[in-house]
């Protein structure tokens, strides 16, 4: 299960699987643990979702599901897709709503949807469309995530803002402090106002998968499948 590297131990290949099974094994421990506390009480089911997704997304699951459902206690975790990941190994969340990757030699995983990721300016720009993303290099970038999935650094932009609230964010690109990348959906209205305006970069296209996420070989596979079709019937 180990072997030394000069003085550092490591975990052998057989050593990593092994670590997976036990990380399984410890979260399916503290799920049926509390599934059997759920029988003398409320139904309790503790999932966590990503910023976008937890924000805009799930208002009208949540609502539809809480409509078909009695006895039941709800907990939405929000966060970034590594620490949804770490609180599902710690048995802290039964399953989560991630975009982007995640081990799929650690977790399984049903696709949910594909959201598009957009470039966004103040209405007022006189710019709906350039052909590289490098024109925008001159401009202040306010972010909400890095943007690695362009393969860009954030260092070529002149100026990086960045803030942990979408709502800021869009604020600033509406007062015209910078442009930002962020999901549509999380948009919509806005763009439909006239406040934001999306750039198209010929370039440059992003798509994003939404999974729902929960440990690999859980025993509670089924289960997880049922909840999924539940969850989001009503979508």
């Amino acid at each position: 299960l180990f072997y030394f590297l000069g003085k550092k131990m490591q975990l052998t290949d057989e050593g990593k699987i092994l670590l997976e099974y036990a990380r399984t094994l410890k979260h399916d421990d503290i799920f049926l643990k509390r599934k059997f506390n759920d029988m003398k009480m409320k139904q309790e089911l503790i999932f966590g979702a990503t910023l976008t997704v937890g924000e805009y997304m799930m208002p009208k699951v949540i609502d539809n599901f809480l409509s078909n459902q009695d006895n039941m206690v709800l907990k939405m975790e929000v966060a970034n897709t590594k620490e949804l990941l770490n609180y599902i190994n710690e048995g802290k969340i039964d399953f989560a709503l991630v975009e982007g990757y995640f081990n799929k030699l650690e977790y399984d995983y049903l696709y949910y949807c594909m959201e598009q990721y957009v470039c966004l300016a103040v209405n007022d720009l006189e710019i709906d469309a350039v052909k590289n993303i490098s024109e925008f290099f001159s401009y202040n970038l306010i972010i909400e995530r890095y943007l690695g999935e362009c393969n860009l650094s954030i260092n070529y932009f002149i100026n990086l803002i960045e803030i942990s609230n979408i709502n800021t964010i869009k604020q600033l690109v509406k007062n015209n402090r910078g442009i930002t990348f962020m999901y549509r959906i999380a948009v919509e209205k806005e763009i439909e106002l006239g406040l934001l305006k999306e750039i198209k970069i010929a370039d440059l296209s992003m798509e994003h998968d939404i999974n729902f996420v929960w440990r690999k070989n859980s025993v509670f596979v089924d289960y997880y499948q049922q909840l999924f079709k539940l969850f989001f019937e009503y979508r």
